[in-house]
């Protein structure tokens, strides 16, 4: 019975997040502040003009990248989701060094847009934008993983 209960949460749990992580987080980020991702960052970025071009032109370029970041997320949670029942010990190391890595690859994107934004609007702009950034997806982030079952926990 508990695992018949436990299939049941893990789809529930892994479908709801391939449906947000399909629709680029922002189901989560519409459900929580009431505004898409792009309006939250206009907002909180304030810029106009020159900047506010040279800023969107890098910004959208950041999100090809973050997105792919997200679509590799997916995949390893789907495997995580396939392999639940019978996870060992080899699977287990696998699924984790690839979550370190993309929890890296993210970190090295931000740090690449953090650097390409400073050059066009400036540190205290740039570190907005990181800072904004760093907070949408750590809510993401919280959202997903206590969507989650972890291991053994039923």
């Amino acid at each position: 019975m508990k695992k018949i209960f436990l299939m049941m949460i893990l789809a529930l749990s892994v479908g709801s997040f391939a449906q947000s992580t399909e629709k680029e987080d922002l189901d989560i980020i519409q459900a929580k502040y009431g505004k898409s991702k792009k309006e939250l960052v206009n907002v909180y970025m304030n810029l106009s003009g020159e900047k506010a071009t040279a800023f969107w032109k890098t910004y959208d370029a950041y999100e090809v990248e973050r997105k792919n970041l997200g679509k590799e997320k997916m995949r390893i949670i789907n495997e995580y989701a396939a392999n639940y029942d019978n996870l060992t010990d080899a699977k287990a190391d696998e699924i984790a060094k690839a979550t370190l890595k993309n929890n890296m690859d993210f970190e090295k994107l931000i740090s690449k847009y953090y650097d390409k934004t400073k050059k066009d609007i400036g540190a205290v702009n740039a570190a907005k934008f990181i800072q904004i950034e760093v907070s949408l997806q750590t809510a993401v982030r919280s959202e997903i993983q206590n969507a989650i079952p972890l291991i053994g926990e039923m």
